[in-house]
């Protein structure tokens, strides 16, 4: 069975959240399956592993966008380092800068994506047995195939799209349509969503069948998708949820090169408190206070407007009874507000950007990872903590739901149930009693590195979904 992902992102090479690290590792777990052979294609990029590694030019063309003729080059990754083989279009001026997001052309963009992925597959005759369309930015993939005539030779493959969030539809002006390859112009609807072209919307519609991130995630959308409930409801029967697993060879506190001290379940007391005491050392914080420490986008979603009131409400109720440290990006009210406290808190160290290393050292040294996610389709950050001995203090959401339960009802983690400051410090204040109680504190880190998220379980369920 040949397997093609099609993704904007995919870790190592370019990443912007969980869907990166989703593409970067699931076809490399399904390639272990006997049988099966799954390759990722997605867009060239201006990034450092691009000029680290070598590649070869394996197809070179042009298509017509509306009035414009660009130039499709696919390039393959020589030695299949990722475990899969890797393919990058590169579209001069389109498909060939710095970042995945951000640009005012963002939906021709796309657009010229999926176009050149499927110029470049029926020109050279490369026939799979499934296309695997991540997220709207591949989501007009299922209907190209079917109904534009360009695209023959792909008719009737199967297409699986996975919504990784939801709260991302990529709805554009009919304008757009004049870039579209020629379509067989009375399905139009098939692409439309109250007036706008919606790729997401026609994935669902299109896609043979179309998943989620986690169970509790693909309930929700039956009562709140940004307008697509009544989709989603019709076309339940195509509906699936599959928890993301993690890299359980990269996320591996026993090994990660990342790690100053590296542990595992029978040495992780004594080495999550070498890898916190050089942290906070080198953040200025109190070693022997807990630590609790958020990671991720300053975005609302992400319940990270609600972070400044939550450090200074914590620290003043707690008498600055605790450590809280924060690395992320992306707003820049909450980054000027936390660099605030920053000056003011000696109980408060903050990080801003991206940094792949820091976040390895966070999960080996917090005693707590917060995530007040108002949306979260599956999250990672509780898978990855977890693994290394940290406790989630979670919403009880979407796939926080799922792979989160409470300490009262025998889990190893704290839960609240409301997005609001009062919610999230009355959790934090439960940690606060847990840490203080040795035993429970050291159960509870055991407890959760012996928790199984790899992969292999949901490379299984997409593999028995292919082939239904």
């Amino acid at each position: 069975m040949v397997v093609y992902h099609l993704s904007t992102e995919c870790y190592p090479i370019a990443k912007v959240g969980g869907l990166a690290d989703v593409v970067g590792a699931l076809p490399k777990y399904q390639n272990k399956i006997k049988g099966v052979d799954a390759k990722v294609v997605m867009p060239w990029y201006n990034k450092p592993f691009v000029y680290d590694h070598e590649f070869d030019i394996v197809f070179d063309g042009f298509i017509h966008q509306g009035p414009d003729m660009l130039q499709v080059q696919v390039f393959k990754e020589k030695t299949d380092v990722l475990g899969f083989e890797l393919y990058m279009v590169r579209i001069p001026g389109l498909l060939d800068r710095d970042n995945p997001y951000g640009y005012q052309d963002e939906s021709y963009q796309f657009l010229a994506f999926q176009h050149g992925v499927l110029h470049w597959l029926s020109a050279m005759k490369i026939r799979p047995d499934v296309l695997h369309c991540h997220d709207y930015h591949t989501g007009l993939v299922p209907f190209m195939i079917e109904h534009c005539p360009d695209f023959e030779f792909l008719k009737g493959v199967k297409t699986i799209g996975t919504i990784h969030n939801g709260e991302y539809q990529g709805m554009m002006s009919w304008n757009m349509a004049n870039y579209m390859p020629a379509f067989d112009s009375y399905k139009w609807g098939l692409m439309d969503w109250n007036g706008y072209m919606n790729p997401l919307a026609s994935m669902i519609k299109c896609s043979s069948a179309f998943t989620t991130v986690s169970e509790g995630y693909l309930e929700e959308l039956f009562v709140s998708f940004r307008g697509l409930e009544s989709l989603v409801r019709e076309e339940f029967g195509k509906a699936y949820g599959i928890i993301n697993g993690i890299d359980t060879e990269v996320w591996d506190p026993e090994t990660d090169p990342m790690l100053d001290f590296n542990f595992n379940v029978k040495n992780a007391i004594q080495q999550k408190k070498k890898n916190k005491e050089k942290l906070c050392k080198e953040y200025g914080l109190k070693p022997e206070l807990p630590l609790f420490a958020f990671i991720g986008r300053f975005a609302t979603e992400k319940g990270a407007d609600l972070l400044p009131d939550v450090v200074w409400k914590s620290i003043k109720q707690s008498y600055g009874a605790l450590n809280i440290m924060i690395l992320g990006s992306g707003n820049s009210y909450i980054e000027n507000k936390l660099k605030e406290y920053n000056y003011t808190y000696s109980n408060f160290a903050l990080d801003l950007g991206y940094k792949e290393h820091l976040s390895h050292q966070i999960y080996a040294s917090a005693d707590f990872l917060l995530m007040p996610s108002r949306v979260e389709p599956c999250g990672l950050n509780q898978m990855y903590s977890m693994r290394y001995g940290t406790i989630p203090v979670v919403r009880y959401i979407g796939g926080l739901k799922d792979t989160v339960e409470d300490i009262s009802r025998g889990g190893a983690g704290i839960n609240f149930t409301y997005p609001g400051v009062d919610d999230i410090v009355h959790a934090m204040n439960r940690g606060l009693s847990i840490y203080n109680e040795k035993d429970v504190m050291e159960n509870l880190i055991h407890a959760n590195m012996n928790f199984d998220f790899a992969w292999e379980k949901s490379a299984e369920k997409y593999i028995a979904l292919y082939t239904n």
